[in-house]
């Protein structure tokens, strides 16, 4: 009887799981997506996933790796095309180890260059072509899906960091665990961006409805079933390291012909050799100036460490005489809206304000104090007291940190009263805060959705017959055992 009892109990599990059994059940396929950013100075690699689930229309992305690219930007490879391709390699094989090989060719790879190639492509558009094309057979060599390396417009790199901000900031959807679903926050806080690289700088904001006039820097967007309509503008030539090198040559342009000139941004007892044909290499300063010494000579900037001195060097690279004291223009004439909420201010902003070690919050007032008594520090104290950072970019904080207070009061008009909307940022939980993550955001919308397969269950007569079955073979099996 106890034999004929587990014959039965098997016969039962045996028939239970095949009746349980789930046909083409799948879960949302995961979708790998790699974002290069050819920035001026330097190029970075990340790699975002998503749920081919998407929540209307838009993928939840999560940013999984991220790889900074040895060497400096791929403009910088204008004369040696080649090595632009070459210097994404470390990076590329260090992705593809993160994803399984027989979904490699399904993974979709894009490169986009901004302000350096931008500014590549105004100098020299055959080597800026050749650049890409270099990058694009580079790419070709590998086992993914490449979509092309494109050079981004200064109001694309602007508007997808704008995405990026307020999707990692929860400003268009988070997940309700009461609800088990993805909602869209009531009153959500859209946040503006502040963003500062090498060659350029963007601005970029959603303006109160009905301001009135139309603008040109407007970008729309629909994401997660909504419609997003921003002001965006960005300022070539106005970035981090464009704004040193024309800092200098109007200092040396001012100080000719002494081949000695008294820097007031840079620290005392520091001194810094340019030869003046670097001015020629960029279309920011390649402009012919008769005030400059002839030749390809050398000049020397000798810091004087002067924070009044350098703010009113630096107002000098505005033209803000061209807005005749409009409230809505910032400077060459461009128009902007009223500003609107709060700030997100991230790369050389949230660098630049790293290094003045200020809580988040700080009075307008504590930070002009702290960039002016940084200003006053001489280089050997600089040197000794922070002899970890690097020495190329240690005697230009006072220089950067002004320039960021002259841009951000000057040219786009904050102030006293809404300087604490600015919140310096390089990180929102554990993803950089750029514009790659925006881009792929925007793609996802292109990437078609694909639903999990349903499943699917027994026809009814089918399940009534089995039921049937396992009540005679319980009968069956208790007559057994009673006997």
């Amino acid at each position: 009887s106890a034999i004929i009892g587990a014959l039965v109990a098997l016969s039962i599990i045996t028939l239970v799981l095949s009746l349980v059994k789930v046909e083409d059940v799948t879960l949302p396929p995961t979708i790998k997506g790699m974002v290069f950013d050819a920035g001026s100075s330097h190029t970075s690699l990340f790699v975002y996933q998503w749920d081919a689930d998407k929540e209307n229309d838009t993928g939840v992305v999560s940013q999984t790796l991220a790889c900074d690219v040895q060497g400096q930007g791929i403009s910088s490879y204008a004369d040696d095309p080649p090595r632009a391709g070459d210097s994404l390699r470390e990076c590329l094989d260090k992705a593809l180890k993160a994803v399984p090989a027989e979904k490699q060719r399904d993974v979709p790879v894009y490169l986009g260059a901004t302000a350096g190639m931008r500014l590549l492509r105004e100098q020299n558009p055959s080597a800026a072509d050749q650049v890409l094309a270099e990058i694009a057979k580079t790419m070709r060599e590998y086992p993914v899906a490449f979509k092309g390396a494109r050079i981004l417009t200064g109001e694309e790199e602007g508007a997808y960091g704008w995405i990026t901000i307020n999707y990692l900031l929860d400003s268009f959807t988070k997940f309700s665990p009461k609800a088990h679903t993805w909602l869209r926050p009531e009153a959500a806080n859209i946040f503006g961006a502040l963003d500062l690289g090498g060659a350029s700088t963007q601005i970029s904001f959603m303006p109160e409805e009905g301001s009135g006039v139309s603008w040109n820097g407007s970008s729309k967007f629909t994401l997660y079933g909504y419609k997003y309509n921003i002001y965006t503008h960005s300022y070539l030539c106005y970035g981090q390291d464009e704004m040193l090198k024309r800092l200098a040559k109007e200092l040396i342009a001012e100080s000719s012909p002494s081949t000695r000139v008294p820097h007031p941004c840079y620290p005392k007892g520091y001194s810094e050799t340019l030869r003046l044909s670097t001015f020629s290499t960029s279309p920011c300063t390649n402009g012919s100036d008769p005030r400059l010494p002839p030749g390809a000579g050398t000049v020397t900037l000798e810091g004087s460490g002067s924070a009044s001195g350098c703010q009113a060097a630096l107002r000098k690279l505005f033209n803000f005489s061209a807005c005749a004291q409009s409230q809505e223009c910032t400077f060459d004439g461009v128009w902007q809206p009223p500003l609107r909420g709060q700030f997100i201010a991230f790369s050389a902003f949230y660098y630049n304000f790293k290094f003045l070690n200020l809580t988040e919050g700080q009075p307008l007032a504590a930070v002009r104090e702290a960039i002016e008594q940084l200003c006053t520090r001489s280089w050997e104290d600089l040197s000794s007291s922070y002899p970890k950072e690097n020495p190329e970019r240690l005697p230009k904080y006072c220089a950067n940190t002004n320039y960021i207070l002259t841009l951000l009061l000057d040219a786009y008009k904050f102030n006293e009263t809404n300087w604490n909307n600015i919140f310096f940022q390089m990180k929102a939980g554990s993803a950089d805060i750029g514009w790659t993550l925006g881009y792929m955001l925007n793609l996802t919308n292109m990437i078609p959705a694909q639903a999990p397969a349903m499943v699917k269950g027994h026809l009814p007569s089918l399940w009534a017959a089995a039921i049937t079955f396992i009540i005679l073979t319980l009968v069956l099996g208790l007559a057994a055992l009673l006997l």
